[in-house]
């Protein structure tokens, strides 16, 4: 097989050459952008999943769809520990310059514009020197006594509702899009859940789409009680037997090539169905595969090299990151889980271990907030990570 013409794609956030399983959140998501153009209430979304199910690439998606019905659109990663306001100034003023083209005033563009540079001037610490100050490239008069309060909540409430009122004046909307959603500070959640309730009573058109790990609605309940009927919640899994074979075989014809039922059988039993997993499985069968179409023995000659690379590239840069305890906690969670995805309850990794619970509570926080598991209910602990633990077992 002609690896020029190999069309599958591993890679972080890299949208696969066919998005298969996601009509669902493609079709909610239309319908959000219906109804919001109608002045009609709707929901924020939040997408949640583990690492590699594709929450990042639906996230593009989704930007993508706002941008074709003339939205203005912006995208953040969040990050721990750092504050919201520096990356959300530059997602807003990319939303804005997307309106601009639209609006027929550009001084009433310009006053928005203002309010925003006032909002993000705010990241400054008091105090700071000049050269200090970040400047957010925004050309245009700053606008006082909006949105530059210091308090995140008032301001966010302010900034939104001006910037909704611009996309309101041209029949549109905004979307913010937030991937790594459960990073973001908690001060700077509560601001953003009470931003977007202010909104949705008014009725402005604004939406956030959020995306993070699966305890981000846990995240955003603990800041907001009412964060639970704010946002839709939606579930980004593997993929079943069927879409798995759909996002092989539609590419491959379209390259004039094809999989024999063994080979889907095998890649679906070695990827489990994520969809990250699908493609790095794909991608190393096709190269391996000598003639068309590709076989099980082709999929069986393949794996290793796939699985090196994800050993490297997905597995190893995460287990790198972590500390000697962090390690042995690590991998006393594979082995009671007996290399499985399920969660395991801490009191039976203080057993399996020898130790007291409490003295495993620095590995486990430290654990959590750098992202390789997260609390799977009270009690329990799991995998970020798909199949983390099946490595961990093979390799450590």
């Amino acid at each position: 097989m002609d690896p020029v013409r190999n069309p599958f794609a591993p890679g972080a956030g890299q949208r696969p050459p066919e998005l298969a399983g996601r009509d669902r959140e493609i079709d909610a998501f239309e319908i959000v952008l219906e109804r919001v153009a109608r002045g009609r209430p709707e929901r924020s979304l939040v997408l949640t999943g583990l690492r590699g199910v594709g929450k990042t690439v639906m996230l593009g998606e989704l930007r993508s769809m706002a941008v074709r019905a003339g939205w203005g659109s912006g995208k953040i990663e969040a990050r721990p520990d750092a504050d919201l306001r520096r990356p959300l100034s530059a997602a807003l003023h990319r939303a804005i310059r997307d309106l601009a083209v639209q609006h027929p005033r550009q001084e009433r563009v310009d006053e928005v514009l203002g309010v925003l540079k006032a909002f993000a001037l705010r990241a400054a610490p008091d105090g700071a020197r000049l050269r200090e100050r970040w400047q957010p490239g925004i050309d245009v008069p700053v606008r006082n006594g909006r949105a530059d309060s210091g308090d995140i909540e008032i301001d966010l409430v302010e900034l939104f509702t001006e910037v909704a009122e611009l996309a309101s004046e041209v029949a549109t909307g905004i979307a913010i899009l937030i991937d790594e959603m459960q990073d973001l500070r908690p001060d700077d959640v509560s601001a953003l859940c009470a931003a977007c309730h202010e909104l949705s009573q008014s009725r402005m058109p604004l939406v956030v789409v959020g995306a993070g790990l699966p305890h981000l609605p846990a995240v955003l309940s603990a800041s907001k009680s009412y964060s639970e009927r704010l946002f839709k919640y939606s579930r980004i899994d593997k993929l079943d037997r069927k879409d798995a074979d759909f996002a092989l075989i539609a590419p491959a014809e379209r390259e004039d090539a094809g999989f024999a039922e063994d080979a889907l059988e095998s890649l679906y039993e070695r990827s489990g169905g994520y969809p990250y997993f699908v493609q790095a499985y794909g991608k190393a069968a096709w190269d391996a595969a000598p003639t068309n179409p590709i076989r099980a023995e082709d999929v069986a000659l393949a794996a290793p090299e796939a699985e090196a690379e994800l050993a490297v590239g997905f597995f190893g840069s995460r287990y790198e990151r972590a500390t000697p305890a962090e390690r042995e906690y690590l991998r006393a969670m594979a082995e009671v889980a007996e290399g499985a995805d399920d969660p395991v309850v801490t009191s039976a990794l203080a057993q399996h271990l020898g130790r007291k619970p409490s003295s495993l509570s620095p590995a486990r926080d430290s654990l959590l907030k750098k992202g390789l598991v997260y609390s799977a209910q009270r009690g329990q602990i799991a995998f970020t990570v798909p199949h983390f633990g099946r490595y961990l077992l093979a390799s450590t």
